[in-house]
Parts: C-alpha cells; sequence; structure tokens
C-alpha cells in the first residue's frame, strides 16, 4: 500500500456515494460538464448530505444505501454505465441513492463534487483493508491517480470544511440551548373598514403583533413549542363595524402584554403515529388537516378571519388536551382529539372533562402525488352558557356560546338564549369537508363546506341548523417567486332551520376577498388587500368593506 494512498485517505474531508470508481474514465467523457465556476460554498451541503448517507437520518433530502442496483428506478440493463454500477455495489457496496429510489446519474456535476466523490470508496476500501478483506490492485492504482489529478480541489474542501467545523464549534459554545430553535414573526398592519349601517366613521389603525415561538426537540423527532405573544391589533368586531364578519384574520390585542399562548408537545408513538398534548394553546388546526395551504396561516395567510379555515368545524372550544395523527396508509391518515377551553379552572362547571369541550376524528386522503387532499371531519363540542356580570354599575353579558368563531354576529353564533339575552348551554355536532387541488406548480384551488345541528341541554325543544362554505383560487409566483395573488370568499354561517321558537337569519352573508403577497426578500412580505361583506349578519344592510396592508417580518 503506497504511502500516497494512505496520505489521501485521511486528507479527505467529506463522504459522498458515487459510481466514480470503476466507470472514472467513461463518465468523464458521457458525463456534461456542470457550469463553469460554481463556488464551493455551493456544493457544501450536498456534500454534507452524502456524508450522512449511511447514517440513521430521518430526513428527506439524505441519500439511502441500496445493496443492489436494481433497486434504483431510474438505472436500467441498457444504460452504458450499467455494468460499472453493478459492480461498485457487488464487490464494494459504495452506492447510495435517493431516498425515492432514483440515482440521476445523467446530472451534470463539477470538478469538486467529482473530487469529493472519491471518498465514499476510499472509506468503504479502508474498512475493507481493516477487515482483512481482498481489494482489487488495479482499484487501488486507479484511486491513487485520481487523488494526484484532483488534489488541489481536495485540499480547498479540506480547508473549507475545516473553516466550518471551526464555526460550527463556536456556535455551539455560545448558543443559549443545544436543544431549542427560536424563531419570530411581527406584524405591521394599516386597516380602515367602510360602508355599512349608519356609514361606518372608523379611523385608520396602525397596530402591531409580535410572536416568538422557541421550539424544542430532545429526540430529533418531536417538537415542545412554547410561543410568546404580544399585540394590539383591534378586533374590527361587532362592537367596531357592526358584524364579527369583519374581523381580521390575525387580530390579537393583549395591549402589548407579553402572554405565553402556546405551550404543547408532539412526539412520535412508533413509526405511524405522532402524538399531541398540552396545557395552553392546542388548537384544532394544530391536528386537524385544514386543507388551506396557501391562506391558512395568520401572518402570510388570508387577511378576513373566515377565509382561513371552516369556521364552522375548526374554531370550536380548544386550547388543552391531547390529540393524535395516524398515518394509516401513505395516502390515507386518521386524526382525533379531545380539546378543553377551560381545563385549568377548577370552578363547577368547569375544568378538563364539565366544561366547554370538542372531542372529534378526521379521515384525511392525499392523491396524484399529494397534489389532492381531501378531508372529512367531525367533532361534537359543548359550550357552557352565558351569564349576568354588573361591572361598576352596568350589566353585561359574558360567556354567551360562540358557534361561528367569531366571523359573524347574526342568530347562527348564539342560536339559543333566554329573555334577558343570555346564551344557553349549546350542544353542537360539527361536520365539515375540505379539498384542495395543485394545478400545477402555480395554481392552488381550496374549499370547504360546514354544517352544524345544534341543541340546548337546557331545552329540549330548541334546535337550529347552520351552514357555511367558501373556497379560494390562488396564483403563485406572479412577477417574484414566493409571491401569491388569491381571491376567495363564500357564504358566512346561516342559520337555516330552528325549532322551538328559535329565530333564523332573513338573509345570506356572502364574504369576498381579493389580495397579493409580495415577497421583499426571504424575510419580509408585504399583502396589502380588501375584503367585503354582503348583507351583513344575514340583514338586508349596506356592506361593509375592509382595506388592510400587512407587513410581515420572519426572523
Amino acid at each position: 500500500m503506497s504511502k500516497l494512498f494512505w496520505r489521501a485517505i485521511k486528507a479527505t474531508p467529506v463522504v459522498i456515494g458515487a459510481s466514480l470508481l470503476a466507470a472514472n474514465s467513461a463518465l468523464a467523457q458521457a458525463t456534461p460538464a456542470a457550469e463553469a465556476g460554481k463556488s464551493v460554498d455551493g456544493v457544501l451541503n450536498q456534500i454534507d448530505s452524502y456524508n450522512n448517507a449511511g447514517s440513521n437520518q430521518t430526513q428527506t433530502e439524505s441519500l439511502s444505501q441500496v445493496t443492489n442496483v436494481n433497486q434504483l428506478r431510474d438505472v436500467y440493463p441498457t444504460d452504458w454505465a450499467y455494468e460499472a454500477l453493478r459492480s461498485l455495489v457487488d464487490r464494494y457496496g459504495c452506492i447510495v441513492g435517493y431516498p425515492n429510489q432514483t440515482y440521476r446519474g445523467s446530472r451534470p456535476l463539477s470538478r469538486y463534487e467529482f473530487a469529493a466523490g472519491l471518498n465514499a470508496c476510499l472509506n468503504q476500501i479502508e474498512r475493507l483493508i481493516a477487515s482483512s478483506e481482498a481489494i482489487v490492485r488495479e482499484d487501488l492504482d486507479t484511486l491513487n491517480r485520481l487523488v494526484q489529478e484532483f488534489e488541489a480541489e481536495l485540499a480547498t474542501l479540506s480547508g473549507r470544511v475545516d473553516n466550518l467545523e471551526s464555526r460550527t464549534a463556536f456556535l455551539e459554545d455560545h448558543q443559549f440551548s443545544t436543544t431549542t430553535k427560536l424563531n419570530g414573526e411581527a406584524i405591521f398592519a394599516v386597516a380602515d373598514s367602510f360602508g355599512g349601517e349608519g356609514d361606518d366613521d372608523t379611523q385608520t389603525t396602525f397596530s402591531s403583533r409580535v410572536r416568538l415561538n422557541f421550539d424544542t426537540s430532545f429526540t430529533g423527532r418531536d417538537r415542545l413549542r412554547t410561543r410568546l405573544e404580544a399585540g394590539n391589533i383591534t378586533r374590527f368586531n361587532e362592537g367596531v363595524t357592526g358584524t364579527d364578519s369583519t374581523r381580521l384574520g390575525f387580530d390579537t390585542n393583549n395591549d402589548n402584554d407579553i402572554e405565553v399562548t402556546d405551550l404543547w408537545y408532539r412526539f412520535p408513538v412508533g413509526d405511524k403515529i405522532t402524538a399531541f398534548v398540552g396545557p395552553t394553546g392546542l388548537d384544532l388546526d394544530d391536528i386537524f388537516e385544514v386543507n388551506n395551504p396557501v391562506l391558512e396561516s395568520s401572518g402570510g395567510g388570508a387577511l378576513s378571519r373566515f377565509n382561513r379555515r371552516n369556521p364552522l368545524v375548526f374554531r370550536g372550544p380548544e386550547g388543552a388536551g391531547a390529540g393524535v395523527k395516524f398515518e394509516l396508509t401513505d395516502t390515507i391518515g386518521i386524526n382525533a382529539l379531545y380539546l378543553a377551553e377551560d381545563a385549568s379552572s377548577p370552578e363547577e362547571g368547569e375544568g378538563l372533562f364539565n366544561g366547554s369541550y370538542s372531542a372529534g376524528g378526521q379521515l384525511a386522503v392525499s392523491l396524484l402525488e399529494d397534489r389532492l387532499n381531501l378531508s372529512a371531519t367531525y367533532v361534537r363540542s359543548y359550550q357552557t352558557g352565558g351569564e349576568i356580570e354588573i361591572n361598576d354599575g352596568e350589566i353585561d353579558i359574558v360567556g354567551n356560546p360562540n358557534l361561528t368563531g367569531g366571523t359573524i354576529s347574526s342568530f347562527a353564533q348564539t342560536p339559543f338564549i333566554d329573555e334577558n339575552g343570555v346564551g344557553l348551554a349549546t350542544t353542537a355536532n360539527r361536520f365539515g369537508v375540505g379539498a384542495d387541488y395543485a394545478l400545477g406548480d402555480r395554481f392552488v384551488i381550496s374549499a370547504f363546506g360546514g354544517y352544524i345541528d345544534a341543541s340546548s341541554p337546557e331545552d329540549d325543544d330548541l334546535e337550529a341548523d347552520i351552514w357555511s362554505w367558501g373556497a379560494t383560487v390562488s396564483l403563485l409566483d406572479l412577477v417574484r417567486e414566493g409571491s401569491v395573488l388569491a381571491v376567495g370568499g363564500g357564504q358566512l354561517p346561516k342559520l337555516t332551520d330552528g325549532e322551538g321558537g328559535v329565530q333564523e337569519d332573513d338573509e345570506t352573508s356572502y364574504l369576498i376577498e381579493a389580495l397579493y403577497k409580495f415577497p421583499i426578500n426571504d424575510n419580509i412580505a408585504i399583502t396589502p388587500g380588501a375584503y367585503v361583506v354582503l348583507n351583513p349578519d344575514g340583514e338586508d344592510e349596506d356592506s361593509v368593506w375592509v382595506g388592510v396592508l400587512r407587513t410581515t417580518f420572519k426572523f
């Protein structure tokens, strides 16, 4: 064994799977040259993924070892390099493929990638030598020649890796936690409403919301989410615009006091089940599929509250409890949960099991390589009744049930009330269907439908039917990559059939919204848009308009 060979093994900084050993001469002739001047920094991440090819990683980007060349779906016996690849697998087992069982042998590679690729089989040969297994002399000669030819590239990569290791060590020594990642979001919003009953005279507002998420992992597959939140974004609700339908999708108003709004833990149970448990901020949409991938987010999605998700299914009582997501097959999932609204209260009629709660399940299906996603959801909810409070000599009614999640303030919101206007305890069977479909890479269509069968345990004669539906169309990457032009809307919750003296809505309320999210860079996006509410709160009244300019910072 020549000294040069052993020095090459020690000097080689990275590991990459490749078929370069037995087919290097033919590869140099048949493989197109990569673009000139490709930077070393640009390939370091790829080299790092190759380096982890043989480890027990779960990242989808990492490579996976194969034991037979026939496992590679894009390699055929008629390929010119087939015998070379098969020889490498049979003799040295130093072939790796991508998770989807492809090899991508026709992809161009640079000299740096070629140089890095030598070490995959070098390391394997070193292990074979250590175990006293035979090595073909011609292969050793080939390796020596290639190491000499690519000595400059290997030295450059070695220096780069040494520098990165030094910087990584410094960051690890100075980070505040080895298990926790901090990410944040800040929203600046300018908003105003127009029209409506009495020609709305609200003033233009400028407000903000800040979220800091601390995501902690103890195993690499779990997450402990802790969120701190503060904001002063006014709710454009009935007291401001005359209807809850005008509420913004990101409104948070705690006078900028910092609060813990999320505290829950997600962890795997085997390979098929993901479990959730938490005392604060564990919501239905954290566990259930919403089928609105483009507009669901409060910071980067729809401007209106209604267009983010189905209000009759995903805005029931929530906050504390547990849930599971079960991957039945590669395309079918079953989700289930139990969430309570006032789980921390020890008072009678509250707590984890005796207060307002949501319990339900969902069937989720993904088809056409995840381009089409469908769901059917059922939730059984119970909401405690309201009560009268006297504050500074004034009578207030608080805690009334809200079946529509603050998306309308008509009879559908609190269908059962007594002569004093106090809402009665309400039980609801909530049914919802949802779908989203990606047409190519640039168009996404989302739609939902919801129905509530409501009754009151305080009066068996009281019943109500409530309906809602909505749809959105999004055009992606218009003008700039990452941008979204979206138009959507639908029927706001409507009480259509009431029994026992329950009053029905006279008219049907609709909401129509248009927005354009324009990314300034990877961390800043500006979203101008507007939406209109027709027949507010199921009455024949003038339409209410809301204009919004939202700027979102992510860090």
